[in-house]
């Protein structure tokens, strides 16, 4: 893990893959009143954007992703693509959204010469685990790693809690005894495995839009609250 020093208050125009789930529309309810952030979603379809959103939806098929990236105009790529196994139906669909379809969206930024990429993860990922979900997903930070952005943020959160529009029942157990495990048990080495809301994870992405330090940084539980507090949310 890295730690980021600087940090600069400007204006930011962020673009955002993965709008419609959990930390994506998170994110766009925080950025609502803010005046140092600026969204563009690109997705498949329209997000319902929360009141009083100053931001627009760029909607298109994946095909269409780079030259819809492009027209964002961003300075920050934030993706928050991703899906489960029982989701997507099998491994091989798993694998074409959380690797195949984040990779290709950073290659569209760096085309699109956006040099700084937000990348939600998970905690645990490293290319080559047993667990197919964890291996995917540090195939994935490997394959971000190589493009060459100028600075490179992977958030590794635990189990997210919040609100999803989409129905995941064993994810949604794991929040009711997150809080309790957290107190009773992940401790020490073991932090990095506590849950997370989806607001601390979207307010940790806000203040790392701003960071200028280049270089290839790991946030796990820790890193992401002070992250949070070094952008003042």
């Amino acid at each position: 893990m890295i730690a980021a020093t600087e940090m600069a208050k400007t204006g930011v125009r962020m673009c955002l893959v993965g709008a419609t789930g959990l930390v994506g529309s998170t994110l766009m309810a925080e950025a609502v009143g803010r005046d140092d952030v600026r969204l563009v979603g690109v997705g498949r379809r329209e997000a319902e954007l929360p009141a009083g959103a100053r931001m627009e939806m760029l909607v298109g098929e994946p095909i269409d992703w780079p030259q819809l990236i492009a027209a964002a105009q961003a300075d920050v790529l934030v993706c928050a693509l991703g899906t489960t196994i029982k989701t997507a139906g099998s491994e091989e669909a798993f694998r074409a959204v959380d690797h195949d379809l984040v990779r290709f969206s950073a290659e569209a930024a760096r085309a699109a010469g956006i040099e700084h990429m937000i990348v939600v993860s998970s905690v645990g990922a490293m290319r080559g685990s047993k667990n197919f979900y964890l291996s995917v997903k540090g195939e994935t930070e490997e394959a971000l790693g190589k493009l060459g952005f100028r600075r490179l943020d992977i958030l590794r959160p635990g189990v997210l809690r919040g609100h999803r529009q989409e129905r995941r029942p064993l994810e949604r157990l794991a929040q009711i005894f997150a809080p309790i495990l957290d107190f009773l048990v992940l401790h020490g080495k073991y932090r990095c495995y506590r849950s997370i809301s989806a607001a601390k994870v979207a307010q940790a992405i806000m203040a790392l839009s701003h960071e200028k330090a280049r270089g290839r940084f790991v946030h796990d539980y820790d890193a992401m609250l002070r992250a949070v507090r070094r952008g003042g949310d």
